[in-house]
């Protein structure tokens, strides 16, 4: 397996209003964009010659879609003057239903962004107004028709599962909805309750219970069944593509362990055996790079045994899993023999299998994917 391109990440840490479940960087005082604009483009140029040419670009946040489009247009503008960048790049943006119109699309698609994620979450505005987004069920199936009529051809869909109040039927309706409109990509995941996230107190406030382990499993493979059915590739976890060519060439990078760069406050990067982050701070952010100095938090050098555990990791949460001739070339280890007394009872159990050079996961091991790293 040749490696691949590195990817580029750029952290937008701007929200209008932080939905109460999520735990990403991000502040609401989107005064200070016109600043941070002005500071990532000094870390953009900061990067020249560092690394190979990229050939995915990931905006992500935050909410990126409460850039104007001159703003969008002057981040990019940088990328291709200070950064190698391939012709052939994906590039994505996060946008929220409640921000958007055609014509904002239409202006995204000049700029050269040929792939949207809309955080749509759930087409219900009951579970809407509980996860404290600020679009409602309306706003965001007119976003997905919006996307078309400008003329976006590979569109993803994100949804929730696991919410207090979402029942299976519910959350199946949600999946067929989603159907309906023929997205390209759709990633769902399960609620995740962050301990300094404002749902996790409302949900230790009011006693409320997170679904059982068998019920999540519900979730998870009816997930998979009703997308299965409608000719979806469940190719990670989370993730499922309408053909191969729609897999999220960006998300793909972190799960092959392929380097990548990321940009702005609370961003990490990844090259060889180093990672690196920046301050989870705009005002930091901005001050580092107003001094003339890298915006960085920490860094680490990754151990031989932490390299391989974070292949393994990263690699059993997708379909495609180890490539067991790239794991012996870049560890000089033979995977299967090393760990045969664990994996073989793995394989036994149907959870893992060995198919074309692969050691993959089954779809009941994807369910359990976090628990196969620890092979």
């Amino acid at each position: 397996m040749q490696r691949e391109k590195p990817g580029l990440y750029i952290h937008i840490p701007f929200c209008q209003s932080k939905c109460s479940y999520c735990n990403f960087y991000s502040i609401t005082s989107i005064n200070l964009i016109p600043n941070f604009a002005a500071a990532l483009i000094k870390e953009i140029k900061s990067y020249q010659r560092q690394f190979d040419a990229f050939d995915t670009i990931y905006i992500g946040g935050g909410t990126p879609s409460v850039l104007t489009s001159k703003q969008l247009a002057e981040i990019i503008a940088a990328v291709n003057k200070f950064l190698k960048i391939d012709s052939k790049t994906e590039i994505t943006l996060e946008v929220n239903p409640g921000d958007v119109s055609v014509e904002y699309f239409k202006s995204l698609i000049s700029l050269g962004i040929n792939r949207l994620n809309i955080g749509v979450q759930s087409f219900d505005d009951k579970i809407l107004k509980f996860l404290g987004r600020r679009h409602n069920a309306n706003e965001a199936r007119q976003a997905i028709l919006d996307a078309r009529a400008a003329g976006f051809e590979n569109l993803g869909i994100d949804l929730i599962y696991g919410i207090y109040g979402q029942s299976i039927n519910l959350w199946k309706k949600t999946l067929a909805q989603a159907i309906s409109f023929r997205p390209e990509h759709l990633s769902c995941y399960q609620l995740t309750l962050e301990a300094n996230a404002p749902l996790y107190k409302k949900y230790r406030e009011k006693n409320i219970k997170e679904p059982a382990e068998n019920r999540q499993r519900k979730y998870f493979f009816t997930t998979a069944e009703e997308l299965g059915k409608a000719g979806y590739i469940h190719y990670e976890v989370s993730n499922f593509a309408r053909k191969n060519n729609f897999k999220s060439r960006h998300n793909m990078k972190y799960w092959r362990h392929t380097p990548y760069l990321g940009l702005g406050p609370a961003a990490h990067s990844f090259l060889e055996n180093r990672r690196w982050w920046n301050v989870a701070s705009v005002k930091n952010y901005l001050e580092k790079l107003a001094r003339g100095k890298m915006p960085l938090e920490n860094k680490e050098l990754l151990t031989t045994d932490q390299l391989k555990l974070e292949t393994l990791f990263l690699s059993l949460r997708t379909s495609e899993g180890v490539d067991l001739k790239f794991y012996r070339k870049r560890f000089g280890a033979d995977l299967l023999a090393d760990k045969k007394n664990i994996i073989e009872p793995l394989i036994n159990n149907k959870l893992l299998e060995v198919k074309n050079g692969h050691l993959r996961p089954t779809i009941a091991g994807m369910a359990v994917a976090d628990s196969l790293a620890l092979i």
